[in-house]
């Protein structure tokens, strides 16, 4: 396609990693224009079982990760006056779900902290702005033992009878990263096929 491209890696639990590919990013490109917070886990469990450190791993890389990020690169779409920025969360942190109250409160947090973050970077042009996808056929769950079982469950919820697909979430993200959608702010967009109506 002609595009310049770069990959690289971090736990995006690290503050300081973070900072890192956010400066490499830098010198590659000049500016960043667009944030999609994407990374997760998850480590399920009930909660009178489970551990500590199950929830605070989770919290730290589904919750902390976002911010973590967002700390480094916000200041450079405040400077500029313009940028998105696209927090992937789930329906789960809408609902909540039996064995995920880690994963669920993470996501839920990503929705309040979606909302406070709209409401700090709106005066400077930056859109931000969640997406709560339902079920969706990921790699990872295609190598779940469990994935048979999983999805059967999912689709006895989803009105539309059919699993997501991870272009069916890219979409709405690159609206949501799109000009189109420069008069959206602090929404949450489910992308569930009616999982969770």
């Amino acid at each position: 396609m002609g595009r310049k491209a770069i990959a690289l890696s971090c736990n995006i639990a690290s503050f300081s990693e973070a900072e890192q590919v956010v400066k490499a990013t830098l010198e590659a490109f000049g500016r960043i224009d667009i944030l999609v917070n994407n990374a997760g886990m998850n480590w399920d469990g009930v909660c009178w079982k489970m551990t500590e450190e199950q929830w605070d791993k989770v919290i730290e890389v589904n919750l902390k990760g976002y911010f973590n990020f967002t700390r480094h690169i916000a200041p450079l779409l405040k400077e500029q006056q313009s940028g998105k920025i696209v927090n992937i969360t789930s329906i789960n942190g809408i609902r909540g779900k039996f064995g995920q109250t880690n994963y669920s409160a993470s996501k839920a947090g990503i929705i309040g902290y979606t909302k406070a973050v709209a409401k700090e970077l709106g005066a400077f042009n930056v859109n931000v702005n969640a997406v709560a996808p339902g079920l969706i056929e990921t790699a990872m769950l295609k190598e779940s033992d469990a994935h048979d079982k999983i999805v059967n469950l999912a689709l006895g919820e989803i009105v539309m009878k059919r699993v997501g697909t991870p272009e069916d979430v890219a979409n709405v993200i690159v609206f949501l990263a799109s000009d189109k959608a420069r008069h959206i702010t602090g929404e949450v967009i489910k992308v569930d096929g009616g999982q969770y109506i």
